[in-house]
């Protein structure tokens, strides 16, 4: 069992608010989680998708009403989105008997419909904690190298072996696209949405450009926005938004987009090994991606990612508004022998960010000039996780 960086955090929500909302994508460990919260509450535990606790809901209100003083894991929840309207009166029945808090605990698969029905019904009633799959925080840094291979799905992390990893990620892959999204969102066709997501991988960390993604698609541009979104949504991909900075410069506008799970990165470019992937021209690509979902993950709650990029190139790979406007400037290298290049100078004398690191692909950490420290990802992984 690997301690989820998460579960303190989740503990102090339902301490705090009525309802919490666990969100992420599918195999990402959200009900062994809920699990591992819920043995510290007086607390059921319903799976939706199970036909025989759904029909525990037959009379919903009711079986409300028996599970009052205690807390109520709802798994799968948005296979009932008429549940909403029911546990928002239930709520507001259990805090005018003196009950303000820990009464629901809601797991979603991503669902967008669970994102915009709960925030509708449920406003100010509830919290929303996101889980991700494995980080470095939680697997340790002797298993660097497995994690970003594999990914941070925890079947395919603790798989046996190469061959079994390789093969769960293609049969969650083909899952998500035949069965889980047109379940969870509008109806894409697999073969499109596989090839789009393909795509993003080959790209990754790129700009965003739907015209040239449109173009390789055969569709228009919106569809593929629409698309991306979807995939945005079911938590599977990242848009890292350009950092607005106050400075006399023509900036880069578009995001830049990142497949979240490294290990996906690998199943859907075929690369089934660490070898495989050292040799493609995406690992560079693919470790820039790990580290900026490491470190995102690591950062305060209430901090802001972005990336900074001027129409010359000039940039920074991630940049993370922290809570007290301080500003960290990160520049993330997959070697082990790093240099404060022109750019990322000029970067800095625009940006004048309280600390900038380099993070690279080894372990020392030491200055390297200009107010860069270089530093290992599970170094500044920390060193975020302490501000939290």
């Amino acid at each position: 069992m690997i301690t989820r960086v998460l579960q303190t955090r989740i503990v102090d929500r339902l301490r705090q608010f009525p309802a919490v909302a666990l969100l992420g994508p599918r195999q990402a460990g959200k009900t062994t989680l809920a699990q591992a919260v819920a043995s510290g509450f007086d607390s059921a535990y319903l799976d939706l998708e199970n036909p025989a606790d759904a029909a525990k809901l037959a009379d919903a209100a009711g079986y409300l009403r028996a599970m009052r003083g205690r807390l109520l894991v709802l798994d799968e929840v948005q296979r009932a989105p008429g549940l909403f309207e029911l546990l928002r009166g239930s709520i507001d029945e259990r805090i005018r008997e003196g009950e303000a808090a820990g009464q629901f605990l809601l797991l979603g698969s991503a669902s967008p419909d669970l994102l915009r029905q709960s925030g509708e019904s449920l406003a100010g009633r509830i919290a929303y904690v996101e889980l991700s799959p494995f980080d470095i925080l939680e697997t340790g840094n002797d298993h660097r190298s497995r994690l970003w291979v594999r990914g941070g799905f925890p079947p395919s992390f603790l798989a046996a072996g190469e061959p079994d990893s390789v093969v769960w990620r293609e049969q969650f892959i083909r899952t998500y696209l035949e069965r889980d999204v047109p379940q969870l969102g509008p109806r894409v066709p697999a073969a499109t949405l596989r090839r789009l997501w393909t795509m993003l991988a080959h790209s990754q960390g790129g700009i965003l450009n739907t015209a040239s993604l449109a173009r390789s698609l055969a569709v228009d541009g919106k569809t593929v926005a629409r698309y991306v979104d979807l995939l945005v949504d079911l938590f599977l991909v990242r848009r890292l938004p350009p950092l607005h900075a106050n400075v006399r410069k023509r900036l880069v506008k578009a995001p830049k987009v990142y497949v979240r799970d490294s290990g996906l990165v690998h199943a859907l470019l075929r690369l089934d090994d660490e070898e495989t992937v050292l040799g493609h021209p995406v690992a560079g690509g693919s470790w820039e991606g790990f580290a900026v979902e490491t470190l995102i993950r690591a950062a305060p709650e209430r901090a802001r990612a972005s990336f900074y990029r001027t129409a010359t190139g000039v940039e920074v790979d991630l940049t993370l508004e922290l809570p007290g406007n301080r500003l960290w400037a990160i520049e993330i290298k997959r070697g082990f022998a790093p240099r404060v290049e022109r750019g990322l100078r000029v970067a800095l004398a625009d940006l004048q960010p309280e600390r900038a690191f380099i993070v690279y692909g080894g372990e020392e950490r030491y200055p390297a000039g200009a107010g860069v420290e270089v530093i290992g990802l599970t170094a500044l992984a920390e060193e975020l996780s302490r501000l939290a």
